[in-house]
């Protein structure tokens, strides 16, 4: 039987139509800030939604097999979140926004705010976002790192500029800051209010070690009191000292004495900023640590010459953590041995657990304090 091109159009054109009907609208992000989740799952027995800084909350199922739930009202803000079906966890397959991780990928919502918030886009000046690539001899691999310039930024002109390292936590990627953490949007808005000297935001891979050997299956995470965790730090350390900064340097328009060079981290990233900044306060004046994770007592083992004596070194040192953290003790614990030998710090509590709600207000805060002697 021979069917006509107009036939076949027709039908195509049914099924595209059916296709779009049948598209779930999830997330829908409702005027008062509380978001509607669907899930279409029909042979499902139970599915809950877990959205970042929420308890699991549990969906309902209807006639046609679409699961569906409704959060209270959010705080304005971007959160990751999960279906879980029967024990597993899932994506969103009717959302394309995607936090990336190497362990927990999750879909992400945007509950959005007032231009006041410093990682929301607004009309501003905007920098760029530059992905650099190279092979690491010190960890053995091929690896890479973004580096953001602010507004105005001249590759050709006299200006030189100070460089905030800015470092990602366990499981992230190098790209972690900056499309999750929104580093350049919230840098961005806080150069257009005059509250952030204009800077270089580097943003490195974090391991001391090759992803591969962390992440495949079987292997041993780098923590704890082991030879891993100590080569995850010095890697990582040597790979910057001796690889990434070099490469900074040589490539931007940069300051390159200490008192025009920090750097800053969560989780992981939070103490491999006091590991590398305590230990090389000749290099790094601003030393910031969000949430550290990977604190091993006792301290002075990792920190053998630090003293009080650092004091005149180093310019602001930023303890931070969220109150409801998970690492809310040990980062306590730092802070009452860094008063011990007497060097002074600023210890931030802020609101919040283990998320990039919370980093997100750190970065906020920190950035504010650097290099304002310059």
């Amino acid at each position: 039987m021979r069917v006509s091109f107009a036939v076949l159009v027709c039908a195509a054109a049914a099924v595209a139509s059916g296709q779009q009907q049948e598209r779930l609208e999830s997330p829908q992000v409702h005027s008062d800030g509380s978001v509607t989740f669907r899930f279409r799952a029909p042979n499902a027995k139970e599915v809950t939604v877990n959205v970042v800084g929420s308890k699991p909350l549990a969906m309902q199922k209807n006639d046609e097999g679409v699961w569906s739930a409704t959060t209270p009202a959010l705080d304005p803000d971007y959160y990751g979140y999960t279906f879980i079906m029967d024990g597993v966890g899932l994506r969103d397959p009717s959302n394309a926004d995607v936090i990336p991780n190497l362990m927990y990928p999750s879909s992400e919502v945007h509950v959005p705010g007032p231009p006041t918030l410093t990682w929301e886009l607004n009309p501003v000046p905007h920098g760029e976002l530059h992905h650099h690539f190279y092979h690491s001899k010190v960890v053995g691999d091929d690896r890479d790192f973004y580096v953001y310039t602010p507004p105005g930024y001249d590759p050709a002109g006299r200006t030189l500029y100070p460089v905030l390292y800015l470092l990602h936590g366990f499981s992230d990627m190098a790209n972690g800051w900056s499309a999750v953490g929104r580093a350049n949007v919230i840098l961005d808005n806080l150069i257009a209010q005059n509250k952030v000297k204009p800077m270089l935001v580097v943003m490195p891979l974090g391991y001391g070690l090759t992803i591969h050997s962390i992440f495949s299956p079987g292997a041993e995470a780098p923590f704890g009191h082991n030879n891993r965790h100590e080569q995850n730090l010095t890697g990582f350390r040597d790979a910057l000292l001796t690889e990434v900064i070099p490469q900074v340097e040589s490539t931007y328009k940069v300051r390159t004495d200490r008192e025009s060079r920090a750097i800053a981290g969560l989780s992981m990233g939070g103490a491999e900023s006091l590991f590398v900044g305590l230990n090389a306060p000749d290099r790094f004046a601003y030393i910031g640590a969000f949430s550290a994770g990977g604190l091993n007592e006792p301290f002075k083992d990792e920190f053998p010459a630090l003293d009080e004596k650092a004091n005149s070194l180093i310019r602001v040192l930023w303890i931070a953590c969220g109150t409801e953290d998970r690492l809310m003790e040990p980062n306590k614990n730092f802070r009452e041995w860094l008063t011990s030998i007497k060097v002074k710090h600023t210890d931030i509590d802020t609101p919040g657990a283990h998320t990039w709600l919370v980093w997100r207000r750190n970065l906020s805060n920190f950035t504010p304090l650097l290099f304002q002697t310059h």
